[in-house]
């Protein structure tokens, strides 16, 4: 099969991802195999890349927002059949005995599987997932636009439901690419006003288009007190702009897997009892519960279609913020 592998982390502008020749996987035991339809491309494959994440698999193939036909099953593997259309997303497998899998927090399992990161992912013509951790992918979703509903999608819905929203409320996004992009849907299907603040005057204008009461600069205050607050950037100079533009009480979450360094805080804006909360995975309950009602309202993802061999062109633009919307390969 072809698949684009990384066999060292390098900067993203060497176009490290190699589009090679490689063996189609076999199922084991629990797993299907799923023929790629679409894979979304996610800033943290951007991190996988460039080695912000350590490398935990070399080479390795990237990508976790995989959308697909199960084509093979493992011998064990019987709660669908071949033919059936899934999605195969980040969080691949998790131990499901330690404390946090127990108690319904496997999102901070303490032996996890990611796909794409810790096992071969979707950036490839054929991929493997356990049965038990790929979700049924709604009709009315064409693939495309189905694939950053698995990981932008999962993340921001739960970023919303950690930020503790009620319909009325004021919540400001700061960075507005592909994740920002789906849960500003859900956001205003819940009667929540959106503040849009990013340093792109394209995704700006995007942001108004899918109904933000106002967008403005990154590093720009918002012309009304937030409830709530989501940094989908992964910068941490954005925590303290973020954190003043809350009103009391509000809550402040982190979106990304990965951020730069949080620069010194004052005490005053986190006093009056603000928080900050960083967002860990998520759970198989996230995607089942994201899914319905992405499919409810329903959500429209923007996307910018790549052929796999262009994987490495694809994840440039998104780096330079060039993507509107989401970036989508199709194999």
């Amino acid at each position: 099969m072809k698949a684009c592998l990384l066999r060292s982390p390098a900067p993203i502008e060497t176009n490290p991802l190699e589009y090679s020749e490689v063996p189609a996987p076999e199922p084991r035991d629990d797993q299907v195999r799923v023929r790629v339809r679409a894979c979304g491309v996610c800033r943290t494959d951007l991190h996988v890349i460039e080695g912000e994440l350590a490398a935990r698999k070399s080479p390795i193939i990237p990508g976790h927002q995989v959308v697909g036909v199960i084509d093979k099953l493992g011998k064990r593997a019987a709660r669908f059949s071949a033919g059936v259309r899934v999605g195969i997303p980040w969080l691949h497998r998790t131990c499901r005995v330690c404390e946090f899998c127990r108690s319904g927090r496997e999102n901070l399992c303490d032996d996890p599987v990611f796909t794409g990161w810790t096992v071969d992912g979707g950036f490839a013509e054929y991929a493997l997932a356990p049965e038990a951790f790929v979700y049924p992918i709604p009709d009315g979703f064409a693939d495309e636009q189905a694939a950053p509903l698995l990981c932008a999608g999962i993340i921001g819905f739960r970023a919303l439901r950690l930020a503790e929203l009620q319909a009325g409320h004021r919540l400001g996004f700061y960075g507005f690419g592909a994740a920002a992009h789906v849960a500003i849907q859900v956001a205003r299907h819940w009667g929540v006003e959106v503040y849009a603040c990013t340093r792109d005057e394209r995704h700006q204008r995007l942001a108004r288009e899918l109904g933000a009461v106002w967008a403005g600069g990154a590093q720009e205050a918002p012309p009304a007190r937030l409830d709530a607050a989501v940094i989908f950037a992964p910068a941490g100079e954005l925590v303290p702009p973020a954190l003043q533009a809350l009103s009391k009480g509000g809550r402040l979450v982190l979106g990304g897997i990965h951020m730069s360094d949080i620069p010194a805080l004052e005490y005053r804006w986190l006093y009056q009892e603000r928080v900050i909360r960083s967002v860990a995975n998520n759970t198989r309950q996230d995607g089942t519960d994201f899914l319905r009602v992405a499919a409810e309202i329903p959500i429209h993802t923007e996307v910018q279609l790549f052929e796999l061999r262009d994987a490495n062109r694809a994840l440039n633009q998104l780096k330079n913020d060039a993507v509107r919307g989401a970036a989508v390969l199709a194999p």
